[in-house]
């Protein structure tokens, strides 16, 4: 009998044991280049960083203690949603009127970055449903590509439908606070409310909006260009990437992922 991939269905994480001892030891077999003195992260991330990382994997980081217990204070679920596999953690408050609050993590982010906060949700009363944004976590991996922001919304739009939930709030944290905000252009029949904390705006592209910068502005402006050039570059698949300037507005690199579209 074949199961239905749309159902919802236990879905706890459990890493193989084989798997972690693999990464530990290529871990412990890590060769550091050399590094220049001064050279800080001029040509990248600094070797002192990596070497810093790599002993707290070795010595303190222990995934079973940091992650999977953590993850196992909630229910673990998945279910298929457009074509893909999407994992998410639902915890309710035992309120049968409760209102649900869909938690959209941000980029390269989990689900990790609201554990802290699930149990005093549900004790104000509300129900948390915590989900992977595809082609993270455990929410893949993905088969095809297209899962942007708005495809994203869709999905949350469903997952919360097969959930039951006919009033919820939308709350995102970086790429999340892209993703949060469609849901309730998408479903402004259920949503109650969207938060998030950040609120991202770009020019338009006219010269005209960036001719009467404060030298503040200039600055911020500034930071945005070393931005998209140190770090957006790197991230985003299409070639057609843009640098903001004063004469060039900065826009959303069109290729990027669902996390990185205005991040």
């Amino acid at each position: 009998m074949t199961t239905d991939p749309t159902t919802i269905r236990p879905a706890p994480v459990h890493v193989a044991q084989a798997d972690l001892d693999d990464v530990r030891e290529r871990l412990a077999r890590t060769r550091f280049t050399d590094a220049i003195e001064g050279a800080d992260d001029v040509y990248g991330t600094p070797v002192a960083g990596v070497r810093e990382l790599v002993r707290y994997w070795l010595e303190e980081f222990d995934w079973r203690r940091d992650v999977e217990d953590r993850l196992a204070a909630y229910p673990q679920l998945e279910t298929e949603i457009d074509g893909q596999r999407v994992h998410f953690l639902h915890a309710r408050s035992g309120r049968p009127d409760a209102i649900g609050l869909l938690l959209t993590h941000g980029w390269p982010g989990s689900v990790l970055e609201y554990l802290d906060v699930v149990d005093r949700l549900t004790a104000a009363g509300y129900d948390v449903v915590l989900p992977s944004i595809p082609g993270f976590g455990f929410s893949g991996p993905t088969t095809e590509r297209g899962w942007d922001v708005h495809r994203t919304a869709r999905a949350w739009v469903e997952l919360m439908r097969r959930l039951g939930y006919a009033r919820y709030g939308a709350v995102g944290n970086d790429g999340g606070s892209i993703i949060s905000p469609e849901v309730g252009r998408v479903d402004p029949a259920h949503v109650v409310g969207v938060h998030v904390t950040q609120l991202f705006s770009f020019p338009s592209g006219d010269s005209a909006e960036l001719a009467e910068l404060t030298e503040d502005e200039q600055a911020a402006l500034e930071h945005l260009q070393w931005f998209w050039t140190r770090w957006a570059r790197s991230t985003c698949s299409s070639p057609r990437r843009r640098r903001p300037s004063r004469t060039r507005s900065p826009t959303r690199p069109p290729g990027c992922s669902a996390g990185t579209r205005s991040s």
